[in-house]
């Protein structure tokens, strides 16, 4: 299999012919690296010091504004009477090709100003963007020589949009990225449809090979966008139908723009830079680097019928969550097909970067803070600096802080007051005014000695066993800490439980729960109870998301606890259960 695969890195052209107008190339580094999980296959390696100064504008970033646009806009979420669709609307309601290139027609952004874009990322404090450059209906947001289903040939605008706004990106120091579905394409024929076998289609127009697809479309756009834009970072997406074989060529291309960071979508085994959990904040976060994409509402593209926006506290604490937890928040606007932001992004987006015009010491250039669980928010590191994100403000003026060290100073970001910190009973107690200077997370500063000293998870060396598993995917995965593997019921399974043996008996006051990141979501109904007296006591019970469930439960001491998982879409499973001490 190597040889096959280094034969098709190979047989890419790699020669650059970058764009006059463009800037160059603004990485830092001379080699990407290009890995397949589980083989042997390295196109190019980095040492760790060349990979921290290729990804360290990243790490320092942590927010980046993610578009989604493309002819879905003009439909806008309805189709018939279903007002319920979003970009997938193509996919969703089996539009024929013809049809929907009558959408295209209407397509004509004349109220698009790029520089307006950037200005609202860079006022909401974003560092990058990452814009859809071909989403899966096949549409192209710049003039493509290998495919017509473009911006110049198939709408009356006629215009590159992609040019413009890297042009301004780069003008305000933001880094830009483009978006390109490799694999799946509902317009060019042989594109990969989700759902069907490949090569298939509910319309003759689309049907046909999937290699040709790749040759005649993937590989050239690909090649496209890499010579002609000066992009830091290259986001794949749904690696349908997609080998090692067929990656190859794909991942070779990146070596056309030194220093670019991807993401670990393109498929066949390459993992890329960056883990890509969607639409939910993992409990543990992921090890190495990792980035939460999220929508402002329930729709990536526009949908004007869906006014179901996230609030801008919410906001505010899920950037602090992901960065505690080690990642980057990528937040997702879809405009409109006149080339505006809703009006309710806007809002939401100046609101996150006044907190951060007073707080953004506190997410930008942190890491992942020590603590797997605070009942009163969270936290990030900056050295000997933690920075204490507190959602809900003690009643009582005394902040504790499961922390062992010693400590030297605490300050509170949004007035510059210094407040009164003690060593007590194994934690740092910090004096603090009555009310919150900020309902959203008012933050402190505080300067410790040493490595942060803590309380290691009740769950660390515990015993975990299942009522079944599939081979490879035991209950130890569901208490790594990591939440990358996962424990997983036989197929034929609809119940299951996981059951955990602790050390010693312990006081727990809260749980998280990671469910598997698969498609369609799992959506399980749970249950976790304790072994108390000789019988099993209901602690919670509620059905998911589909994104795993963090929350607190009345105190209880036990050294056994057992969650029982019921799922109707596939057999149940977890990705990560931590139990957390009561405070």
């Amino acid at each position: 299999m190597k040889s096959n695969i280094m034969a098709a890195l190979l047989a890419v052209n790699l020669s650059p012919t970058f764009a006059a107008t463009n800037a160059t190339n603004s990485g830092t580094t001379e080699g990407v690296a290009v890995e397949a999980s589980g083989s042997s296959l390295e196109a190019v390696k980095e040492t760790p010091a060349q990979r921290d100064a290729r990804m360290a504008w990243w790490h320092e970033a942590k927010f980046g504004l993610f578009i989604h646009w493309g002819i879905y806009s003009v439909p806008a979420g309805k189709y018939g009477t279903n007002t319920t669709y979003g970009e997938w609307i193509m996919h969703s309601a089996k539009i024929p090709v013809e049809k929907y290139h009558e959408f295209a027609e209407q397509f004509n952004p004349v109220k698009y100003d790029p520089q307006l874009w950037v200005k609202t990322a860079k006022d909401a404090g974003m560092k990058y963007i990452v814009i859809t450059s071909k989403h899966h209906d096949g549409f192209a947001l710049y003039p493509s020589a290998a495919s017509k289903w473009n911006i110049a040939d198939a709408t009356p605008y006629k215009k590159d949009l992609l040019g413009p706004l890297v042009n301004a990106a780069k003008a305000e120091g933001l880094k830009i990225g483009f978006y390109y579905s490799q694999s799946q394409d509902w317009n060019n024929p042989g594109g990969a449809k989700k759902g069907f076998n490949e090569g298939d289609g509910w319309d003759d127009a689309h049907k046909g090979s999937f290699d040709e697809y790749l040759k005649n479309v993937a590989v050239p756009q690909v090649k496209e966008i890499l010579t002609r834009y000066p992009i830091d970072i290259l986001w794949w997406d749904t690696p349908i139908q997609m080998t090692p074989q067929r990656a190859a060529p794909l991942a070779a291309l990146t070596k056309l723009r030194p220093g670019i960071i991807m993401n670990n979508r393109l498929g066949g085994g390459f993992r890329g830079d960056t883990g890509t959990p969607e639409g939910y904040v993992p409990v543990t976060g992921y090890p190495g680097d990792w980035e939460t994409c999220m929508t402002l509402n329930g729709h990536w593209g526009y949908n004007a019928y869906d006014q179901n926006w996230k609030s801008s506290t919410d906001l505010i604490r899920k950037l602090a969550d992901i960065c505690a937890k080690g990642g980057n928040f990528l937040l997702n606007v879809g405009p409109t097909s006149d080339g505006e932001f809703p009006p309710a992004c806007v809002e939401r987006l100046q609101a996150v970067g006044k907190w951060l015009r007073v707080n953004g010491e506190s997410i930008y250039g942190t890491q992942r803070g020590p603590f797997p669980y605070l009942a009163w928010g969270t936290a990030t590191r900056k050295g000997n600096m933690l920075y204490l994100h507190v959602f809900d403000w003690p009643q009582d003026g005394k902040l504790r802080v499961p922390l062992g060290n010693k400590v030297q100073s605490a300050k509170l970001l949004a007035t510059g007051e210094n407040l009164a910190v003690k060593n007590l009973d194994g934690k740092v107690v910090i004096d603090v005014p009555a009310n919150a200077p900020d309902a959203a997370a008012s933050v402190i500063a505080l300067r410790f000695d040493g490595e942060p000293v803590t309380e290691p998870l009740p769950t660390a060396g515990a015993k975990a066993t299942a009522s079944a598993s599939i081979p490879g995917n035991g209950p130890e995965n569901a208490i790594d800490g990591t939440g990358e593997k996962r424990w997983r019921a036989p197929l034929e399974a609809k119940s299951a439980w996981l059951e955990l043996e602790l050390k010693q008996a312990t006081t727990i006051g809260a749980f998280g729960l990671d469910e598997p990141d698969t498609w369609p979501r799992m959506k399980q109904k749970f249950k976790l109870e304790a072994f108390v007296d000789g019988e099993w006591k209901m602690l919670a019970e509620a059905k998911t998301s589909g994104h795993g469930i963090k929350q607190t439960i009345t105190p209880v001491n036990a050294q056994k606890f057992r969650l029982t998982m019921e799922c109707d879409n596939g057999s149940p499973g977890v990705a990560e259960l931590q139990l957390y001490l009561a405070e």
